[in-house]
């Protein structure tokens, strides 16, 4: 007998993100909390502990900051999930309940492109819009100034602390997915360009936390793998941060500019260290084996970090001993651990997370759980759904396949051109690994994923329609040409990187690559979950695949829901995630 109230106990637990404090006030802190059912914006004041919720919507607040003061809270106002509004702001210390007003009432609504502020009341703001994507220099008082304009890809990278320099990423040079950084002064003159060339991006990370300093930390791919340098563009100077590390480096400051915080990521889990800049010394940090979700400095030098483990629920931790903010109410249930595997695959090793349930006989009903992205990856952290498949008797299996990040550049850009199909050439290996090991049941497994993982899963049950029983995608890309003409200006600029094209300059490629193309061979049912306000995986393309299911009579189900790109409410969540357990044991005959 599945017990139900286990897994929706870990979508029910309330939960908290790491929280950020103001620059100059660092008592003063926000975050995010499921609190109350859905996922909103608080504020907490480390010195009297007060707590206080900044937003209240229908569908939720996800993204939100505090400004260096710590005076004021912004945060980004869309509606339901649609990711396209404005910036909205309040004071810290406002009463419960105090309505939040336009940061910028000149500015008209875009998708966010990145968000600086300063301490003077200053702000940087990146929008993007179907006429490209625009920065502007926003001071109290004033109407907001253009920074910067381009029909390419762009978004704000950093501001120094001292307001002078202003640094954003770009792709001029037409490639989303390897972009440049450019440093501006806020009169608009170019300071310093750095591109390291075609298929090596750098990226800012944030200026040196400290006044009349114009070193920039940046992420560069050069040697074929995430690292760190240091750049002065005003200087014109380089120090490459060199780490006898396997896997990949990001870095943040210490808040006094002499070291960095280095989180290194190798093999799915994360381990922290100090690396201090003066003597190139490399301390570890000591953190539990699992993944750290965000880690960062605070002014005594404490460390905090938000940390799970597939089988031990999120905690947010302090290296100095203290459990740093825990959420009222019961915590979650735990969950089993994860098993590394390695499978040779087509073009090397692939790395997969294998979790078992404890009980039953082998071999499991088994569900490929295929994640998004794609530049992501699946990891030995904490996963709701992953365990409540679990819980129900399924082993999971996911697959770190080419696209995925973790595993160096030449692995995550080994799609582009042939994309989709060469991602399931490895999910395609895992699978037989683990229907030949005896783990998995051939007759009973479950493709699935959300996003680029819902597309994957579409993608999948049309070109291998023989090794997948059941299909369930949720906000996926079904027709790959209707989802470039509707998506939001970003993706298209990421999808013309990623093809080299748009769909009328390669139309061959996005053919070959897009679900609907395939639709006729498909075997399995399908379930597919989407949100009438996507702008990522838009409805309109979800439909034209659905009508060609219908036409095709084919045995399939659509879960609608009123919000976007996924839902910040928890109770929907748990109705999708129920629906998906539904669909797979009806069509299974475990039901």
């Amino acid at each position: 007998m599945v017990d139900d109230e286990r897994w929706k106990a870990r979508f029910r637990a309330a939960r908290i993100s790491l929280p950020r404090w103001a620059r100059d006030a660092p008592n003063h802190s926000i975050y995010r909390s499921n609190v109350t059912g859905t996922w909103e914006i608080y504020t907490w004041d480390r010195g009297t502990g007060a707590q206080r919720q900044v937003t209240e919507r229908p569908n939720g607040t996800w993204i939100g900051t505090i400004d260096p003061s710590g005076e004021w809270v912004w945060w980004f106002a869309d509606t339901d999930g649609d990711e396209f509004g404005v910036w909205k702001r309040v004071p810290f210390n406002a009463d419960e309940g105090a309505e939040s007003v336009p940061a910028v009432p000149e500015l008209e609504a875009s998708y966010p492109s990145g968000l600086s502020l300063g301490r003077s009341g200053l702000a940087v703001i990146g929008r993007t819009t179907d006429t490209g994507n625009t920065i502007h220099l926003c001071r109290p008082d004033a109407s907001p100034e253009v920074l910067y304009h381009h029909s390419e890809d762009a978004h704000i990278a950093a501001l120094s602390r001292d307001e002078s320099l202003v640094a954003i990423g770009h792709s001029e040079h037409g490639d989303s997915r390897h972009m440049a950084l450019r440093v501006l002064r806020p009169d608009g003159s170019t300071v310093a360009d750095l591109w390291d060339g075609p298929g090596k991006g750098v990226y800012g990370a944030g200026f040196a936390p400290v006044d009349v300093d114009s070193r920039l930390l940046v992420n560069h791919e050069r040697r074929g793998r995430d690292e760190m340098l240091i750049w002065d563009p005003v200087a014109g100077t380089e120090r490459e941060i060199v780490l006898d590390l396997p896997g990949e480096i990001g870095a943040g400051w210490y808040p006094d500019g002499t070291a960095l915080l280095i989180s290194h990521s190798h093999e799915a889990r994360d381990e922290l260290y100090r690396y201090d800049l003066a003597d190139e010394s490399l301390t570890r940090i000591d953190t539990p084996r699992g993944v750290i979700g965000g880690a960062a400095v605070r002014p005594d030098g404490t460390v905090e970090f938000f940390w799970s483990s597939a089988a031990e629920p999120p905690v947010i931790r302090s290296t100095s001993g203290s459990v740093v903010l825990t959420p009222p109410g019961p915590v979650a249930p735990p969950s089993v651990p994860v098993e590394d595997v390695w499978v040779d695959g087509p073009a090397g090793r692939i790395h997969a997370l294998v979790s078992k349930p404890p009980e039953g006989d082998r071999p499991y009903p088994a569900v490929f759980d295929v994640h998004g992205g794609p530049t992501a990856q699946d990891d030995d952290s904490f996963v709701a759904s992953a365990a409540a498949w679990v819980d129900h008797g399924f082993a999971v299996v996911r697959v770190n396949y080419r696209g995925s990040t973790g595993y160096g550049s030449e692995w995550r850009d080994a799609i582009e051109g042939r994309v989709g199909l060469t991602e399931l050439e490895d999910i395609k290996a895992v699978r037989d690994w683990a229907v030949s090991s005896g783990l998995a049941d051939p007759t009973r497994l479950v493709l699935t994923g959300g996003s680029w993982g819902g597309f994957l899963t579409l993608l999948g049950i049309g070109t291998q329609p023989d090794d997948w029983s059941v299909a369930v995608a949720a906000v996926p890309v079904a027709d790959y040409v209707a989802a470039y003409e509707d998506e939001m200006e970003a993706l298209q600029a990421f999808d013309r990187s990623l093809f080299g094209g748009s769909p009328d300059e390669v139309p061959d490629l996005y053919r070959q690559s897009s679900p609907i193309t395939y639709v006729s061979q498909v075997k399995a049912p399908v379930l597919i979950l989407a949100g009438e306000n996507d702008p990522r995986c838009p409805i309109r393309q979800i439909d034209n695949y659905l009508r060609r299911l219908a036409e095709l009579d084919h045995p399939h189900e659509m879960y609608r829901y009123d919000a976007g790109h996924g839902s910040l409410v928890v109770e929907e969540r748990i109705t999708q995630m129920a629906a998906e357990m539904d669909f797979a044991r009806k069509h299974l005959g475990m039901s």
